[in-house]
């Protein structure tokens, strides 16, 4: 191996905005995320919309039946 092309590997912590964090080890300093497996509808079993931008509504407004 080559020296000093290969990134630094430091532990870091992932946080999610549920306010779960995991320790592990990366690259990167500090990594933020929206969904972990904490709240990840498909693990949790509970649907919860995260809206960004108005987009579910769009969705909800573009395919509901016309009465």
């Amino acid at each position: 191996m080559k020296d000093g092309i290969h990134p630094e590997y430091v532990e870091t912590v992932i946080s999610c905005t549920c306010g779960a964090s995991y320790h592990t080890r990366s690259t990167k300093k500090n990594i933020h995320v929206e969904v972990c497996a904490s709240c990840h509808p498909f693990f949790t079993g509970q649907q919860r919309l995260m809206d960004t931008a108005g987009r579910v509504e769009k969705f909800k407004r573009k395919y509901t039946k016309k009465t």
